[in-house]
């Protein structure tokens, strides 16, 4: 029997250990593998809601988190095994994954075939991504969600896709009711996007009322008695406001991954198979590893292709190449009546993105829990 241990219980992870062993059930014997799902998290995390679910009211915990364990007994007993704990160093000459559970017992889980799945998480403790553990997680989503529905002055940090997303949700919901700022290094929202799609957002958040700062830096912040935030912005101007929400950047979670299988910014290297470079058996995905962007939509073609190249290795058979993304695509919503996207240079219209996003596919996450999206 070979031992396929998955690392993440997140999109990447929880994906593929579906669809290896849908396919699986029809292409190799039974009894031939064991998938070991090695999760921090208990619950899946749909956090592509995060900007409309920190805000109260909006989003129930059970819309945003699902158990993961359930989904997965239909398979055939000692087919998969669920397990609750940190990944904190793999020993590829062993090739043993060596992890710590939530109680602090500490072991090695052998493997044949090893996936890193662990995807990024968000930058100063922003609940936009997994925390480290679902009881984490929930517990600075609600805090958000008090905070803001405290605060009178918000303060959006990053004008990427979740900053934009932040702002509009929070605009469209309260609309004069609390002033929101949104502030950028760049000189435009979304720079990284075609112009016409970082304009149409801007002109859609100042519809809002948003306030929208480019070219502005937060070089500092001074916190109050009372709570209240001074922020210094470049040029030496002051701001104060009651809450900031940072939404820029993210960091890969692989701090338990040899140094030397990791590029300078801390994402795996991996080769056109997924393979990591120099560690035989081992393969990398998602939002971890340095091949296409952090989205979702990469995570599902990175999973799709993975599953058929484990079942391939299973067979002992030659694996695919991935054809990495050669072009751009990305649609956001913006507040709950309007959008923008793009296709490489050609620009979506918003009513088509927003007829899509509307439910930011939270109708999706029990099916992925599940396995039925398979």
């Amino acid at each position: 029997m070979k031992n396929i241990v998955i690392v993440g219980g997140s999109f990447a992870g929880v994906g593929t250990a579906h669809r290896v062993l849908k396919q699986a059930a029809k292409q190799l014997p039974s009894g031939s593998f064991k998938i070991t799902l090695v999760s921090q998290d208990s619950h899946l995390y749909w956090s592509i809601a995060s900007p409309r679910g920190i805000i109260s009211g909006q989003l129930s915990d059970d819309q945003l988190f699902q158990p993961i364990a359930p989904g997965f007994t239909q398979y055939p007993a000692g087919s998969f095994e669920f397990v609750l704990a940190t990944a904190t160093g793999i020993d590829v000459d062993k090739k043993t994954l060596e992890v710590v559970d939530p109680e602090g017992n500490a072991k090695a889980i052998a493997y044949d075939y090893l996936l890193l799945g662990t995807g990024a998480r968000a930058n100063a403790g922003a609940p936009f991504k997994s925390l480290g553990s679902t009881e984490k997680t929930k517990a600075a989503l609600h805090e958000y969600q008090a905070k803001i529905k405290a605060a009178k002055k918000i303060v959006v940090v990053g004008a990427g896709p979740t900053g934009v997303e932040v702002a509009g949700e929070l605009a469209f919901e309260y609309g004069l009711s609390k002033e929101i700022t949104l502030i950028t290094s760049g000189p435009a929202v979304l720079d990284d996007r075609p112009a016409n799609m970082s304009n149409t957002s801007k002109k859609h958040l100042e519809a809002l009322k948003v306030n929208v700062r480019l070219n502005t830096k937060v070089e500092d912040t001074i916190v109050s008695a009372g709570g209240a935030q001074e922020l210094t912005l470049s040029g030496g101007e002051k701001l104060i406001t009651d809450l900031v929400i940072p939404t820029y950047g993210v960091t890969p979670n692989s701090s338990f991954i040899p140094a030397k299988f990791l590029d300078p910014k801390g994402f795996v290297n991996v080769d056109e198979y997924f393979r990591v470079k120099g560690a035989e058996g081992v393969f990398a995905i998602g939002d971890v590893a340095n091949i296409d962007g952090p989205q979702l939509l990469y995570v599902e073609k990175h999973a799709d292709h993975m599953a058929k190249n484990l079942i391939l290795a299973l067979k002992n058979t030659s694996l695919l190449p991935y054809k990495a993304a050669t072009g751009a695509m990305m649609g956001l919503q913006i507040g709950k009546k309007a959008g923008a996207g793009h296709v490489n240079s050609w620009t979506l219209p918003g009513f088509i993105v927003t007829m899509l996003r509307k439910t930011l596919f939270i109708e999706r996450l029990p099916k992925l829990v599940n396995g039925s999206l398979y």
